[in-house]
């Protein structure tokens, strides 16, 4: 099996590559890791687990029909991935999971 750090890695190149005007499928990640049909599928899971939490710590955004949906509930169907047009800085402080004065 892939690591995670390797899918979030390539999710992470291809939208950077893409930019925030444009999206990938999934299915994109999945063949750039794993070219074979029965590999790549398998991945699809790990990739869509991938893309939510970094969706939660505001690195990407997921997409439904062309428009972003929330991460706090279950997502069905058909989803794209797009960088996020302010995704917070490596080192921020108001970055998800990070503590600041008001929240330590």
């Amino acid at each position: 099996m892939i690591a995670t750090e390797t899918i979030t890695d390539e999710i992470l190149r291809q939208t950077a590559l893409r930019g925030a005007a444009k999206s990938i499928c999934p299915s994109e990640v999945a063949r750039a890791l794993a070219p074979e049909e029965e590999a790549w599928r398998r991945l699809m899971g790990p990739i869509r687990a991938a893309a939510i939490r970094l969706a939660r710590a505001g690195r990407i955004e997921v997409l439904r029909k062309g428009k972003p949906v929330s991460t706090d509930s279950e997502i069905r169907g058909v989803i794209r991935l797009r960088a996020a047009a302010n995704p917070p800085a490596s080192g921020d402080a108001a970055a998800p999971g990070n503590k600041t004065d008001e929240t330590a």
